[in-house]
């Protein structure tokens, strides 16, 4: 993450610290995954549907994440400008777990939970962020 990208997020977590709390990772990643197959299934039928005109990819929006020693932040990331547009959730660190890191070509991903939940957030980082997304494993335990 650029500078001028950390220093917008941090200026909209900064209202949100408890004090003492500190912001220990920023990046930015994807909370939803959209399948190759399922891409390429979209990107054809919106072929077919327009005559061969246009074919439409979906693409998942891109988030901001930030980890404190206590909770992790999410916010809606702007795709034209570099700040963040909406505060999306305060996840509590505290009990979290997360899976096995899933390598891709393109990206990687693990999926957050806590242990008592049976629904999870599967966090994807681009190939560009696995300094960041090391930095968030090495804090939250395996889920056993």
């Amino acid at each position: 993450m650029n500078g001028k990208r950390r220093r917008l997020l941090l200026a909209a977590i900064d209202p949100m610290l408890e004090p003492g709390e500190q912001v220990e990772v920023t990046t930015i990643v994807n909370l939803s995954s959209v399948s190759v197959r399922r891409t390429a299934a979209f990107a054809a039928a919106s072929a077919i549907m327009s005559g061969g005109g246009m074919a439409v990819i979906p693409a998942p929006a891109p988030m901001y994440l930030a980890m404190t020693d206590r909770r992790l932040f999410v916010f809606r990331a702007n795709p034209t400008f570099a700040r963040p547009e909406e505060h999306l959730m305060t996840i509590p660190r505290a009990g979290l777990v997360r899976s096995e890191i899933r390598e891709r070509l393109l990206n990687s991903s693990f999926v957050v939970s806590a242990p008592d939940n049976e629904q999870g957030l599967k966090v994807v980082f681009p190939l560009v962020g696995r300094k960041d997304r090391n930095a968030i494993a090495a804090v939250l335990p395996l889920a056993g």
